[in-house]
């Protein structure tokens, strides 16, 4: 597959705030391919750089053969937004919405009326869709909100936190949605703090944290940067701090994170650590609620790599 998405170098400085620092990654035509990382990483100041909203203080992006620094306005054609805010007009209906953006991108006549119904219809909202935005719930919006964005058919979809803060029957729309697009030709840049959704849509993964990439590949490529290792998350109550490094300093636990009363532990021998782990925790006087081991997954490559937690 040719490539359709290049980002070399790329660099943005706000003030003091280095946001985004030597950032490079291609994406294949017809992938999607994930930012992965906490907030504040710096995945939305490098899709507005993409999305030509921010200009890059060093650094190159094409998109579609076009150059952000040379051909702006080319490269806008080519894409269709989805920000993380929602960007809809809230005493507007549905189809409002959709007709005026359908018309800042050039749409009329029957072209801009069939465009509008297939979003709405993309959306699951047609029924819905005299109705104004501002009665509708977070998931509705959302869901609109990508509609607005592929009224167009763009070659590349553009999606910034696009779930966040919804009930999970519009977040698996809204996932769905994403794999109808991506089926139909689209090519997907997805930023997500949540390892699931991009363990369940992508292709390639590249993991943020601040404002550098900090391991790239498949889910596979990147399971194997932990190898064999298990993920052991133990629930406590009454932790002390001198716990941990006691818990630390046991033979076996390659790396140990605390999130309020969770802790999680990598290990490649999670059968033998298991009842030294929560004898030492007892022993200081910590109650272990529960316990549970799990293969490799996005959250343990993360620990790995930065030593915390991907939800710190």
């Amino acid at each position: 597959m040719s490539t359709i998405v290049e980002v070399t170098g790329l660099r943005k400085r706000f003030g003091d705030i280095v946001a985004v620092e030597d950032v490079s990654f291609t994406i294949a035509e017809g992938e999607i391919f994930g930012l992965l990382g906490p907030n504040g990483a710096g995945k939305t100041t490098t899709i507005s750089m993409v999305s030509c909203l921010l200009s890059a203080d060093a650094g190159t992006i094409t998109v579609n053969g076009h150059s952000t620094g040379r051909d702006p306005i080319g490269v806008k054609r080519s894409l269709g937004v989805v920000p993380q805010e929602i960007a809809l007009y809230p005493t507007l209906t549905a189809a409002e919405n959709l007709a005026f953006w359908g018309r800042m991108y050039g749409l009329s006549g029957a072209d801009l009326k069939r465009a509008v119904d297939e979003a709405l219809e993309l959306a699951g909202l047609a029924d819905r869709a005299k109705e104004r935005v501002e009665t509708y719930s977070g998931g509705m919006k959302r869901r609109i909100n990508i509609a607005a964005g592929v009224l167009h058919t763009p070659k590349v979809l553009l999606m910034d936190e696009p779930t966040v803060g919804i009930d999970p029957q519009s977040r698996n729309h809204i996932l769905d949605t994403v794999k109808r697009l991506n089926a139909s030709g689209m090519t997907v840049l997805y930023t997500s703090h949540y390892m699931e959704e991009v363990e369940y849509l992508c292709d390639r993964i590249a993991i943020m944290d601040h404002g550098k990439i900090i391991a790239e590949g498949t889910l596979n490529q990147l399971r194997d940067v932990v190898g064999g290792m298990d993920v052991v998350t133990v629930k406590v109550d009454g932790l002390a701090d001198e716990t941990l490094d006691a818990a630390r300093a046991i033979g076996g636990v390659e790396q140990l994170d605390r999130t309020d009363d969770t802790l999680q532990v990598l290990t490649r021998s999670s059968g033998s650590i298991l009842g030294v782990l929560i004898s030492t925790l007892e022993s200081a006087g910590a109650h272990v609620v529960s316990v549970s081991v799990q293969e490799p997954d996005l959250e343990s490559v993360f620990l790995h790599l930065t030593g915390k937690s991907l939800r710190d």
